[in-house]
């Protein structure tokens, strides 16, 4: 089972600059920020970091619109920063993977301000432009993810251009193939720079449908539940013909040959589609990105049983490809208040992180996981993020998730000199990493215990899943890879659970991993709120002798 690719199973940390230290007191994180706390990083245990767009914007989306693929924002840094992160992130055995945002640039992208001047100039074609109906109206009924038309006019061309996220982030033409060989030329801008990987945001949304079909309409009883949320009209859709096209496999796989020539370097799309699942599967075979992740586990549920049939569902379909998860990012609820409920906690803390680090495949960690941050209460008129402003009061935006780390408890948390870009609130001061590495039982002490001791552990970042339905609140399942065999069990509620488990064969416990312990013991499995067991089996199938063996299901050998 080895395998010499540093992604397999490896722990990606993401971190968004604008919070995670600020080093000339302007209230934002920085480059130089992240140079002085890569130390911190590389302590946590993890393998990779994902740093969030740091390029030239006009921040209308926060770096997600970008006007220089190649420029270091002047907020952030330089260049020159960048050069010296890379460089002692390797120096202390840290991958950097960097945020690409390929479907689209900012409306001061120099590409588009050309585009936009007239229907005949060399740029013309670079974007989705499109004449109105009859009727002056858009050229089709897609939506924008942040509300409203998805169409924006333009007088100069007396055109509509596609915009599937802000009007500020007008789409870029991949029907055209100077567009494609651009793009692919920015990539390759920084893998010459030396980075390790790429992470890209809304891959599948790079084609439009050439003929601009009108996008079905969705049925209510489906709007809700995995994906936007039935309080914003993109939900009303199925949105077949503005992104994740065929056309897009096509451009994977001339994306896959400019990785291949710069070994160990890697490829996480971003997928968030009709079938994420199955786009994943289909977006990570056929020697196209090397891994995908989606919002599949990044929703409400927090239940044994959706994990599992989360999980089981992408094994089924994902025949060649690897997968990576993540419970939190910078555009969702946190973690601990999105499955925590009312009262989070430490044990939970690290049952999670050691819950999604167990799964088959790679995982990324956001930034404040590691000290059991919870969503912040941000106030309307301190919001920054477009999306929170736009649907506020039913959708409270992406900014509770994105406030400044607590490095220390001083008034901003030792994060900044000056103002903050959004406030800290005052329960994550008394989280605060000063505050928590002095204490032995703290979540970052046990963030840190957890991730040492995986290491150590072959089959859980390259074995083989096979699942137990153990009844809620219990996930269990065991991974295999070479010689070891890891029997694992999680309860994911606060009060004690038992679990009526027959194994076939030794069993022993292990020990060292940080969290608080069950037992196994006369056929049955204990396991104390919020704990966890990690049993070293002696077979392959530990069930498969055993008459009345709960029910597994095999996951696909890497």
């Amino acid at each position: 089972m080895s395998d010499a690719r540093w992604w397999r199973g490896a722990v990606i940390y993401q971190i968004y600059p604008r919070s995670f230290l600020d080093t000339d007191g302007d209230g934002v994180g920085d480059l130089p920020g992240i140079i002085e706390r890569l130390d911190y990083v590389a302590a946590l245990g993890v393998d990779a970091i994902w740093i969030a767009p740091f390029f030239k914007s006009p921040m209308a989306d926060f770096g997600y619109d970008i006007a220089d693929y190649r420029a270091v924002d002047p907020l952030f840094g330089t260049l020159d920063d960048f050069d010296r992160l890379l460089a002692k992130a390797h120096a202390l055995g840290l991958k950097v993977m960097i945020d690409q945002v390929l479907s689209h640039t900012s409306a001061k992208h120099a590409w588009f301000l050309a585009s936009r001047e007239s229907r005949d100039n060399p740029k013309s074609d670079w974007y989705v432009w499109a004449d109105p109906r009859e009727d002056g109206t858009a050229p089709n009924n897609w939506l924008s993810i942040f509300g409203g038309s998805a169409w924006q006019w333009e007088p100069r061309r007396g055109q509509y251009y596609l915009h599937n996220f802000l009007a500020e982030q007008p789409d870029l033409n991949f029907h055209n193939p100077e567009v494609r060989a651009a793009v692919l030329d920015e990539l390759r801008f920084w893998l010459e720079r030396g980075v390790d990987g790429f992470r890209l945001d809304s891959i599948n949304f790079c084609f439009h449908d050439a003929q601009l079909r009108d996008n079905p309409p969705k049925p209510e009883a489906e709007r809700s539940g995995r994906g936007f949320s039935a309080d914003n009209p993109y939900a009303f859709q199925y949105h077949y013909y503005n992104n994740t096209r065929p056309e897009n496999l096509a451009f994977l796989g001339e994306l896959r040959a400019l990785m291949d020539r710069y070994p160990d370097s890697v490829t996480l799309g971003e997928i968030a589609s009709e079938d994420s699942l199955a786009t994943m599967a289909e977006y990570t075979s056929g020697h196209r990105l090397h891994m995908g992740y989606s919002f599949e586990l990044l929703t409400d549920d927090f239940s044994a049983a959706y994990i599992r049939d989360t999980v089981r569902a992408l094994e089924a379909k994902m025949t060649e490809g690897w997968p990576c998860w993540a419970i939190s990012n910078h555009d969702v609820e946190r973690v601990l208040s999105r499955w925590g409920g009312g009262q989070p906690s430490a044990p939970l803390a690290n049952l999670l992180t050691a819950m999604v680090c167990s799964l088959r495949g790679s995982v990324c960690v956001y930034q404040g996981e590691e000290l059991g941050l919870t969503e912040a209460e941000v106030p309307f008129e301190s919001l920054r993020d477009p999306f929170g402003i736009a649907f506020w009061p039913q959708f409270k935006g992406r900014d509770g998730c994105r406030t400044p780390m607590p490095w220390n408890t001083d008034a901003h948390g030792g994060f900044t000199r000056g103002t903050p870009w959004l406030p800290l609130p005052k329960e994550h001061l008394a989280l605060a990493v000063t505050r928590q590495e002095a204490d032995a039982a703290s979540t970052l002490n046990g963030f840190r215990t957890f991730m040492h001791w995986r290491r150590a552990h072959p089959a859980l970042r390259l074995g083989a899943i096979r699942f137990l339905d153990t009844p809620e609140p219990v996930l269990a399942f065991t991974r295999h890879a070479g010689q070891e065999t890891l029997l694992v069990a999680f309860n994911l509620s606060d009060a004690p659970a038992r679990v009526a488990l027959p194994l076939h064969g030794a069993a022993h416990a292990l020990h060292g991993h940080g969290l608080q312990e069950g037992t196994l013991a006369d056929g049955h499995l204990h396991l104390p709120g919020h704990g966890a067991m990690f049993v070293s089996l002696d077979a392959v199938d530990p069930l498969a002798a055993t008459p009345d063996a709960v029910p597994a299901h095999a996951g696909a050998v890497p």
